[in-house]
C-alpha cells in the first residue's frame, strides 16, 4: 500500500503538466481565459498555462477562408425570381473581436449576403442583373466589408457563381438570341451579296471600257493599216501604169499596131457563157480600114516605114519593192506609236481604279448597318 500514494502523485503531477503546456499550430491564434475573463492570446508554438486558472477558450484560424452560401431566391425590379450563387472569400485580422463580438461570424456573414443581395437585385431589372455582376459583386463587397470590420474580419472577394432566371424566361431569351443571330446573319448575307454585285458590275465596267478602247484601237490600227495597203497597191498601179505609158510612147507604135491589139481584144469581150448578143463598136470599122491601109501599103511596098529601134529609150526603172518596203516600215511605226499609248492608257486607268478602291470606306461585316443610314450606291 505504500506505493498507492506517490502513484497518485505522480499521475496528478503529469495531469497538470499536460494541462499547463498548449501547442498552437502554424497561422493559429489562441484565446486564454483565466477564471472565465480574456487574458492573453498564444502565437503558434508551445506555450505554459496556470493549470486550473488558464484555460484555451477559442483557438481562430487566420487562414483565409472560402464559404459558398446556398442559392437564395431573389426578386428584381421588374418582379422576375431569379436564383444567385454566391461565394465569399474572407479572413480573420482580430482574433480576439471575431471570438467575442460575433457568436457565430460565419452565419452572421450568410445572413449579411442575404439581405444586401436582396437589396441590391431589387433595385435592378433582370436585364441589369444578368450583364452587371461586376457591379454587384463591388456593392455586396463593399458592404460586407464595412458590416464585418468590427468583428475583426477583413472580407477580400465576393463571387456570384449563378445567377439563374426562370424557366420560361429562359427559353424566351434563347428565342430572343436565336433571333437576333438569324437577323444579323441576314443582314451580313445581305451585305455581301451587294458588295459581291458592286465589285461585278465594276468588273464589268471596267472590262467593258477596256474592250472598248481595244477594239478602237485595233480598229484605229485596222484603218491605218487598210489606208497603207490602198496607198501602197494605187502606187505600184500608177508606177505599172506609168511604166506601161512610158514603154509604149518610147516604142512609138503606129495605126496598124493599135488595130492589130484592138482587134486580139475583141474575143475577150465575147468571152463566157451568158453572152448571147455580141456588141460590135462603132471603132472596129476605123480599125480595120487602118489596117487594110498598113497591109496595102505593106504589099506594095510604098508609105511604110519601120520604126527606128535607136530611137526607144527604155523607161526609168522603178524599184516598187523598196518604195512598199518603206511604206510597211512608216506603217509598223505609227502602229507601235498607237499601241504604246493604249497600253499607257490602259496603265492609267488601272492607277485610277486602284486609287478609288483604297478611298473606298470598307464596311464592317459584323456590324450592322444603322437604321436610317443613306445607302452606297455603286459608282456610275
Amino acid at each position: 500500500m505504500e506505493w498507492i500514494v506517490p502513484l497518485v502523485i505522480v499521475i496528478f503531477a503529469v495531469a497538470l503538466l499536460t494541462q499547463a503546456l498548449k501547442v498552437i499550430r502554424q497561422q493559429q491564434v489562441g484565446i486564454v481565459e483565466r477564471l472565465g475573463k480574456f487574458r492573453r492570446t498564444l502565437d503558434p508554438g508551445p506555450h505554459l498555462l496556470v493549470p486550473l486558472i488558464d484555460n484555451v477558450r477559442y483557438t481562430m484560424d487566420m487562414r483565409e477562408a472560402v464559404v459558398p452560401f446556398p442559392p437564395q431566391g431573389v426578386i428584381t425590379e421588374d418582379n422576375l425570381m431569379v436564383s444567385i450563387d454566391s461565394v465569399i472569400y474572407f479572413q480573420v485580422v482580430d482574433p480576439v473581436r471575431a471570438a467575442y463580438e460575433a457568436q457565430n461570424y460565419i452565419q452572421a456573414i450568410e445572413q449579411l449576403t442575404m439581405t444586401t443581395l436582396r437589396n441590391i437585385i431589387g433595385g435592378l431589372d433582370l436585364e441589369q442583373t444578368l450583364t452587371s455582376r461586376e457591379e454587384i459583386n463591388a456593392k455586396l463587397r463593399s458592404v460586407l466589408d464595412e458590416a464585418t470590420g468590427k468583428w475583426g474580419i477583413k472580407v477580400n472577394r465576393v463571387e456570384l457563381r449563378s445567377i439563374e432566371p426562370p424557366a420560361t424566361i429562359r427559353d424566351a431569351m434563347e428565342k430572343g438570341a436565336r433571333a437576333e443571330r438569324d437577323k444579323r446573319a441576314a443582314i451580313l448575307l445581305a451585305e455581301g451579296q451587294r458588295q459581291s454585285q458592286i465589285l461585278s458590275a465594276s468588273g464589268d465596267r471596267e472590262a467593258s471600257i477596256l474592250r472598248a478602247q481595244g477594239e478602237r484601237e485595233s480598229a484605229v490600227l485596222r484603218a491605218q493599216a487598210d489606208r497603207q495597203a490602198q496607198m501602197l497597191r494605187s502606187e505600184g498601179e500608177a508606177q505599172a501604169i506609168t511604166t506601161v505609158f512610158n514603154a509604149i510612147h518610147a516604142g512609138k507604135p503606129d495605126q496598124s499596131l493599135l488595130a492589130y491589139q484592138y482587134l486580139q481584144m475583141l474575143p475577150n469581150l465575147a468571152r463566157g457563157d451568158a453572152n448571147k448578143v455580141w456588141i460590135v463598136p462603132s471603132e472596129l470599122n476605123d480599125a480595120l480600114k487602118g489596117l487594110g491601109k498598113a497591109a496595102g501599103d505593106l504589099l506594095s511596098g510604098a508609105g511604110y516605114e519601120a520604126p527606128n529601134k535607136d530611137e526607144f529609150s527604155a523607161p526609168q526603172k522603178i524599184d516598187v519593192f523598196a518604195e512598199i518596203e518603206q511604206q510597211k516600215i512608216e506603217a509598223e511605226g505609227e502602229a507601235g506609236r498607237a499601241v504604246q499609248q493604249a497600253i499607257a492608257e490602259a496603265q492609267q486607268m488601272e492607277a485610277g481604279k486602284q486609287r478609288r478602291l483604297s478611298t473606298t470606306p470598307q464596311l464592317d461585316a459584323t456590324t450592322p448597318p444603322v437604321q436610317g443610314a443613306p445607302e452606297v450606291q455603286p459608282e456610275q
